[in-house]
């Protein structure tokens, strides 16, 4: 696999020029490859040859013309989704059965997997023409408070990326096949991987360790833990910049760690992206989160799969991923809630901004309730960490990792009592909250949900 810096100035140079003509330019871009991409994908995908039989010629269709795909339809058909035929699901599957192959391509592709927290994990392919598109297309959204910050933040120190380490996902992957394919660019970024599953004391010593630490990237379920160790001194870094995505990121949790860490110059930087598209959006100088829309499409619709208008909540979002043509996502049914903002931002950027209310994996269905995690409060002075975990329809456990000399008896008491509280406000009467002795979880990627939703054929 090679990575070319010169593909990656492409991007660049053709991300600028697209911004630059403005939504009419923007708009021609991404039909003309959405076109290039189903003409690719109905002739050298089998699957895609039989989904697209009775769909317009390819130098006509529309969006609107393509059928909806989802992800257990598509892992299914895996061996005649891929456009290309060197690369059948066993192999696949032996390669990232092999810890050691974490960012080792395999021929010219990189390949990665899902945790599988929204019910079913996939398998991604991304092509080196991909890994290109996300350096390029990035740094051509780069305004000029992006390079300044970069360029102080590295002055500042290095940069420390918090992810899982066990399985090949993207955060620990894509940082390892970087080092691997292209070292130099590996160390201009100043990539540093920390596991996130160990235990809460040996991270935070693996973290005081590193010296100067400026950055740091993970999710927003680990920055919750980062803010709980700073606020109880055990956590002494001081970094300038955070760079969260992967999961909702409250306004709450934001106020939160900037005050836990007063360090940070350059705030909290929330991006909304996926291991199937890398580079789905930018975040600009105010905060917006902005699609990347010559090469990525996102579809706000309904329970039917219509489209709402802006300012509207959607039930899901459709994505279709114009930079891999290797394994065509195309109207792909993502499961996540977005609004898209009905005004002009103030950055003046043409490309369309969204709000993310909610990511798939962390809703909770009780019967014909869905309740958002954010309603309970699993917190408690005497708890290192809380989870909360549905194994059933009406039936949950709490799960503490207990601090030093606490009584495991009052904690548990309590936070029961604080979650029963939260299903009688909803209506929830006959739900059973119970004890465990199991300790709280990471997911296989290394994110933290306090509160962890049924798994099953209906999640």
């Amino acid at each position: 696999m090679r990575i070319s810096l010169l593909g990656a100035l492409g991007y660049l140079a053709g991300g600028r020029w697209t911004a630059w003509g403005g939504r009419k330019r923007i708009e021609a871009k991404q039909l003309r490859n959405l076109r290039r991409l189903v003409e690719k994908a109905r002739r050298d995908s089998p699957l895609f040859h039989r989904l697209y039989a009775d769909v317009p010629p390819s130098s006509e269709v529309e969006l609107r013309d393509l059928p909806v795909t989802r992800k257990p339809d598509l892992m299914r058909e895996f061996d005649d989704w891929l456009t290309i035929r060197s690369l059948p699901l066993d192999r696949a599957r032996e390669h990232l059965s092999d810890i050691g192959k974490v960012g080792v391509p395999l021929g010219d592709v990189g390949v990665f997997q899902t945790s599988g927290t929204s019910g079913e994990p996939a398998i991604i392919v991304l092509p080196s023409s991909f890994m290109e598109y996300y350096f390029g297309i990035m740094m051509a959204r780069f305004e000029r408070y992006h390079w300044k910050l970069i360029r102080e933040v590295r002055e500042l120190g290095v940069r420390v990326t918090i992810t899982g380490g066990n399985g090949h996902f993207a955060g620990n992957g894509l940082t390892k096949l970087v080092h691997r394919v292209k070292p130099a660019l590996a160390r201009g970024l100043g990539l540093n991987f920390v596991e996130a599953e160990q235990p809460i004391d040996r991270l935070v010593e693996r973290l005081n360790a590193i010296p100067n630490v400026a950055w740091i990237v993970t999710y927003p379920s680990m920055l919750t833990i980062l803010a709980r160790e700073k606020e109880a001194g055990r956590l002494r870094i001081a970094p300038a910049l955070f760079s969260v995505g992967g999961e909702t990121f409250t306004n709450d949790l934001r106020e939160r760690v900037l005050q836990a860490f007063p360090s940070l110059k350059y705030g909290i930087a929330d991006f909304y992206g996926c291991t199937e598209c890398l580079a789905l959006s930018f975040e600009c100088s105010h905060g917006r989160k902005h699609v990347n829309e010559d090469w990525a499409i996102l579809e706000a619709v309904d329970e039917t799969m219509q489209p709402v208008p802006d300012g509207t909540l959607s039930a899901t979002v459709l994505l279709t991923v114009l930079a891999n043509e290797v394994q065509p996502f195309i109207r792909y049914d993502l499961g996540d809630c977005v609004r898209f903002d009905t005004d002009a931002c103030p950055c003046g950027s043409p490309f369309r901004s969204l709000q993310v209310e909610g990511r798939q994996a962390t809703l909770v269905h009780v019967g014909e309730v869905t309740l958002s995690p954010l309603v309970f409060e699993l917190e408690h002075e005497q708890a290192r960490r809380i989870q909360l975990v549905q194994t059933g329809e009406k039936v949950f456990e709490v799960r503490i990792q207990l601090a030093d000399g606490a009584a495991a008896g009052a904690v548990f008491q309590q936070v029961i009592e604080s979650v029963k509280r939260v299903f009688r406000d909803n209506g929830l009467d006959d739900v059973t909250v119970r004890e465990s002795k199991a300790l709280p979880e990471f997911t296989a990627s290394g994110k933290f949900h306090e509160v962890v939703p049924l798994r099953g054929a209906d999640a």
